[in-house]
């Protein structure tokens, strides 16, 4: 059984890699632009092309894609039924392995992209693997993928929004959108980006900050108003602008769109 199976799952993977070879992989390359635009943009090509010789070895070529989908996707469904492992959609598969070029070199992106094909190889799952989650992917930063785990076993996390507000006065001066604790465990590398990767990830369509909505906790805002990190932000609305130092109070949840991409994306298959 296990003989079989191994050989079943090799068949689809080869199935997989072969949509490999169907995406052309180019070799992109600076032409020297002195002869078209003269001996000042000469040097100027000489050091674009110094600034982007990083970017290529970057970019994965076919090989490389190849054996991460051998190992990494092959590893992602061992426990998946022989009999359940079929060929992924082609406008599923074929997106993800493309973009794996450009962000194979991304842990945090690369997984998504193994969960979503593995996903799409899975009979049980394969009506899950939305042909949109591709571009989803393309437009989340290394931070942001991590930043979805999160959203795992848990639907909702308090946020709140740093005002200046002024006595007798009902409006207000927003100091600080969407903070929150996650730059507290998640491991974020620009942890402040936090607020700008919560509106991305609205923006998609993966989150959503309700209007109105708080969560009903105890003390669950308090330890975000309390924070030491605020210290400097509550100083400048108090000391140099003279005004007090106000919260808004809300809650950022998954949509349901983004709890099926969480699902079958983000949550390791295995």
């Amino acid at each position: 059984m296990e003989e079989n199976k191994d050989t079943n799952i090799k068949a689809t993977i080869d199935a997989v890699t072969g949509l490999v070879q169907a995406i052309p992989v180019y070799q992109d390359t600076l032409q020297p632009a002195a002869k078209q635009f003269g001996q000042s943009l000469e040097t100027v090509a000489k050091t674009v092309n110094i600034a982007l010789a990083p970017i290529k070895a970057l970019v994965w070529g076919y090989e490389k894609i190849e054996e991460f989908i051998a190992t990494r996707v092959s590893e992602k469904l061992k426990n998946v039924p022989e009999e359940n492992i079929t060929t992924p959609p082609p406008q599923v598969a074929g997106p993800a392995i493309e973009a794996l070029r450009f962000s194979g070199n991304d842990h945090n992106l690369r997984e998504l992209y193994a969960n979503l094909i593995a996903t799409s190889m899975d009979k049980a799952t394969i009506s899950q693997a939305h042909p949109g989650f591709v571009e989803i992917i393309k437009n989340l930063s290394s931070d942001e993928a991590l930043l979805l785990k999160a959203f795992i076993s848990k639907n909702e996390y308090p946020l709140i929004d740093i005002i200046g507000k002024s006595d007798g006065v009902s409006d207000y001066i927003l100091f600080y959108p969407n903070y929150s604790n996650f730059q507290n465990y998640l491991g974020l590398k620009e942890t402040d980006s936090t607020p700008s990767y919560i509106d991305n990830l609205t923006r998609l369509g993966l989150l959503a900050i309700p209007s109105n909505l708080n969560i009903a906790l105890p003390n669950i805002y308090e330890k975000l108003e309390k924070d030491f990190r605020l210290d400097g932000i509550k100083t400048h609305i108090e000391k140099e602008l003279n005004r007090k130092v106000g919260f808004n109070r809300k809650l950022v949840m998954t949509s349901t769109f983004g709890k099926l991409f969480i699902q079958n994306v983000v949550k390791e298959k295995i």
